[in-house]
């Protein structure tokens, strides 16, 4: 099972974008739509205070009439922002994705934050992992592991 730092390298673009929490829900829209991504961190002083998704917006923006332009990240964003380390495992992620339904999770490696990962980012670690065991399995029921 790939750990977190595994599949960290393993991403394309492991930029983690973020946004004060005075900014704008617009603001952070905006980034999140430039950037194909569906959350940003929210970070004050160099300290993750929050995590706003798509989610967020949904269910706290749109469904309660507010305006994306004039309401600021800290009065919606996700307060309780969880978090995995680098030698945690696909296994042990998706177990506190699944338990606490959550979609992203911030990387620290002690007090620094050094990426984020996806269940998206999770799912296609695990299609990885199962096709190459398919491979091996294929390779030795053709004769290639005698």
């Amino acid at each position: 099972m790939p750990t977190v730092a595994e599949i960290l390298k393993s991403k394309a673009d492991n930029t983690v974008y973020s946004l004060e929490p005075d900014a704008s829900v617009y603001d952070a829209l905006k980034l999140m739509s430039e950037k194909n991504i569906g959350a940003l961190l929210v970070i004050e002083e160099g300290r993750i205070v929050g995590i706003f998704s798509e989610r967020d917006y949904a269910r706290k923006i749109v469904l309660m009439s507010r305006s994306s332009k004039e309401t600021p990240l800290r009065d919606i964003m996700t307060k309780s922002v969880r978090f995995v380390t680098p030698d945690e495992t696909n296994e042990q992620c998706m177990a506190l994705m699944t338990e606490n339904r959550l979609r992203h999770l911030p990387v620290l490696d002690g007090d620094k934050l050094i990426g984020i990962v996806s269940i998206g980012d999770l799912v296609k670690a695990i299609i990885s992992e199962q096709q190459f065991i398919i491979e091996q399995l294929e390779h030795y029921i053709t004769g290639g592991g005698r």
